[in-house]
């Protein structure tokens, strides 16, 4: 599991929702890493799933032991931007989360997003379980044929050390209503894998 580098955010309480941003997973919540472009806009979209508990933005995948805003633009870090997202699984399913992720971006364009170039703005998720892998994985081969091209979104466990962000790009969004954002539905759409009840 991966642990929280929280030297660079020192508020961490949720702009939206008042909730701590980094507390201990409630028990039967689950946790997932999003990459999908500058996170600005990706959280967004993410804090406003009904279920989704609480996010925050940083920097994962990369090499560089202390990452921050200024290096990672660089692209030479490793680490992408990503969203961490805690969300209660009775309310809102993986399924339900990767679906929003895949239609709120293009996963097919590589080291970029839209005029947002360099690996920091890569399409990637990092999972917390096995079956948030297969889930995943699943979710791939659908959108790949879904966009008529391959994925090149970053599949992995989630690495070892999670870097929250600074402080002023915690929901940004909120707090800059009129701030730059270029997420928006894709216009690709994949049905939801069917769930399996099991015979009793």
């Amino acid at each position: 599991m991966s642990r929280m580098d929280l030297s660079l955010c020192e508020n961490h309480k949720h702009y939206i929702n008042g909730e701590d941003m980094f507390a201990a997973i409630p028990d039967g919540f689950e946790q997932v890493q999003l990459g999908f472009g500058c996170f600005w806009g990706a959280e967004r979209i993410l804090w406003k799933l009904d279920g989704v508990h609480v996010t925050s933005v940083g920097y994962s995948g990369g090499h560089t032991p202390k990452p921050d805003y200024r290096l990672v633009c660089t692209g030479k870090t490793g680490h992408a931007e990503m969203c961490h997202v805690v969300f209660d699984p009775t309310v809102i399913s993986f399924d339900e989360i990767l679906k929003v992720f895949f239609e709120h971006h293009d996963p097919t364009q590589g080291d970029r997003q839209g005029n947002d170039v360099g690996p920091q703005y890569r399409s990637a998720v990092f999972t917390y379980s096995d079956a948030q892998m297969e889930q995943t994985k699943a979710a791939i081969a659908r959108y790949a044929e879904a966009y008529g091209r391959p994925l090149t979104t970053e599949l992995r466990s989630a690495p070892e050390v999670y870097h929250a962000a600074e402080d002023y790009h915690q929901q940004y969004l909120a707090k800059n209503p009129q701030g730059y954002c270029m997420h928006g539905p894709t216009g690709i759409f994949c049905a939801l894998p069917e769930t399996v009840v099991p015979a009793e």
